[in-house]
């Protein structure tokens, strides 16, 4: 059986990341919190904390909270997928 063409990429995903603006907060000397502005208008938001302030380390949580948001991307591509290809027949 052949994979049908009616998917989201990879690739699509990697370009919607990096044409987002990304910003990165410190939150009370534990927490990172990432916002990504999708190139569409659309904000999503992660965090990433961790028990005691002496092992925060802002990149490591920089890069969960951006995993996280990637996971995300890729569920609201497929949910808009979806949606546009009803009726579609496929």
């Amino acid at each position: 059986m052949m994979a049908s063409e009616n998917r989201v990429k990879p690739g699509e995903i990697k370009s919607i990341v990096d044409a987002s603006e990304v910003t990165v907060e410190d939150r009370f000397g534990c927490m990172t919190v990432v916002h990504a502005k999708l190139p569409c208008g659309f904000i999503v938001t992660e965090t990433s904390a961790c028990i005691d302030p002496a092992n925060y380390d802002r990149k490591l949580g920089a890069e969960i909270c951006m995993k996280r948001i990637e996971d995300k991307i890729w569920e609201l591509e497929g949910y808009h997928r979806m949606r546009s290809n009803q009726g579609k027949g496929e």
